[in-house]
């Protein structure tokens, strides 16, 4: 925590900052004592420039007692994203989860408690002996609990994790592509069913609840990254943070920024990210915002992916912009990877 404010000192005394949004992530930071969870939210909060802010924190379920929800509200906090995973036993073992469902509402009532109604939670589908009944008992089990956001991801196996050896091992097997294309069309309608508003790939909300923060990222803005692997964007320049936590640290004691990557993006680069990260949102990438950025028609510059794409069905185009038809939502990677 001593180092992420250093960085944090650092990057405010170099930089005229108008901060609106933060979000606080990248693991489970209420695992943290309440005295250093309460420095570096104190200081977060000191950034934000407006009334108006949205204040995201990141939790387990398990991890937010009394005691921990009142720091929270007391340090400005007003959003918090609970990794819920799912409501069934055997899911959350699969997934190697530490927390129990019955932690989901009982963390919610103590958010509440304290006055931090915009609450998220992340569900998971495709896992491993998953059916479409039981995928739809969680996502009734959510709305039930009246959340405003809802972010549903089907389940990735990510290299060096203990799933992904387990996968390696044979212990666990993969969803069938087609049940979870199920799944994922089914929390579609399941959600708009409930008033909830399909607004990314992943991210359903609520009439005015969507997250502002990870807009920015899809709208391609420039934003900060503070802490060990975060990953910012600012002057048109991409970067990360140091990963090895123990490497980010003796950067404090001898030079900022803790940086591992730099990647300064040109023109060109922009526009590729541009598409890539706008595509994700359904409503897509507008032409108008596009021309006003880079000075050129999105028709010009990505002619022949866009014409092929439409006509294959999985992306729309027209006067206002191009976005990912239901079916492209399905072949998202596909689509998006042809931008690049």
């Amino acid at each position: 925590v001593d180092a992420i404010l250093d960085e944090l000192r650092c990057v405010r005394e170099r930089d005229d900052l108008s901060i609106e949004t933060v979000f606080v992530g990248g693991g489970t930071p209420t695992t943290l004592p309440d005295e250093p969870l309460r420095r570096l939210l104190v200081e977060l909060r000191a950034l934000i420039c407006t009334d108006a802010y949205e204040f995201t924190v990141e939790a387990n379920p398990a991890t937010i007692g009394p005691r921990t929800a009142r720091t929270l509200a007391e340090c400005g906090v007003n959003r918090v994203s609970l990794g819920a995973q799912s409501f069934d036993v055997a899911e959350l073992r699969v997934l190697e989860r530490i927390h129990d469902p019955a932690h989901i509402p009982q963390t919610l009532a103590r958010l509440r408690a304290v006055g931090i109604d915009n609450v998220n939670l992340d569900l998971i589908f495709a896992i491993p002996g998953q059916t479409l009944a039981g995928w739809q008992t969680n996502l009734r089990q959510a709305l039930e609990l009246g959340v405003q956001h809802l972010s549903c991801y089907g389940l990735t196996y990510e290299s060096g994790t203990p799933l992904h050896e387990r996968l390696q091992r044979g212990n666990v097997r993969r969803c069938d592509e087609s049940l979870e294309a199920e799944m994922y069309e089914a929390t579609i309608d399941e959600l708009a069913a409930a008033g909830f508003e399909h607004y990314e790939i992943s991210n359903f909300a609520r009439a005015g609840m969507e997250c502002r923060h990870n807009l920015t990222y899809w709208q391609n803005l420039p934003y900060l990254g503070i802490g060990p692997a975060a990953a910012g964007y600012v002057n048109g320049c991409r970067y990360r943070n140091a990963p090895d936590l123990a490497a980010y640290v003796r950067h404090a004691r001898d030079a900022w920024p803790p940086r591992s990557e730099v990647e300064h993006r040109d023109r060109a680069g922009e526009m590729r990210d541009t598409m890539m990260l706008g595509l994700r949102l359904i409503d897509g990438v507008e032409h108008a915002a596009f021309e006003r950025r880079f000075g050129t028609s999105l028709r010009t510059e990505y002619c022949e992916p866009l014409e092929r794409h439409r006509q294959a069905g999985l992306l729309d185009d027209d006067d206002r912009g191009v976005r990912l038809t239901r079916r492209g939502l399905l072949l998202a990677d596909t689509v998006i990877a042809d931008f690049l």
